[in-house]
């Protein structure tokens, strides 16, 4: 069956939506995570939302992924501390 074009433009909107919501979900888990290490004396020195793809724009990303960067011995000890805390919880 072939495909008419209104059906890929709307596929296409279709995919562009949810792929900006996937961006949208990493975003907002960012902020979270970002919010709960500060409330915790804790900061990364990096966070951001990548899409696995550089050459992707953010409607066209498959999924989107949390990068939290890299940081220092203390800051990653601290980090250590404060989740063992709360699986022991």
């Amino acid at each position: 069956m072939a495909t008419t074009p209104h059906r890929r433009t709307t596929n296409t909107a279709h995919a562009a939506r949810a792929a900006r919501a996937k961006v949208t979900e990493a975003l907002a888990a960012r902020d979270a995570l970002a919010a709960a290490l500060s409330r915790a004396g804790i900061q990364l020195p990096a966070m951001d939302v990548r899409t696995p793809w550089p050459e992707e724009r953010a409607d066209e990303a498959r999924y989107a992924l949390v990068h939290l960067g890299v940081c220092s011995a203390p800051v990653a000890h601290a980090l250590a501390t404060v989740i063992a805390k709360g699986a022991a919880g």
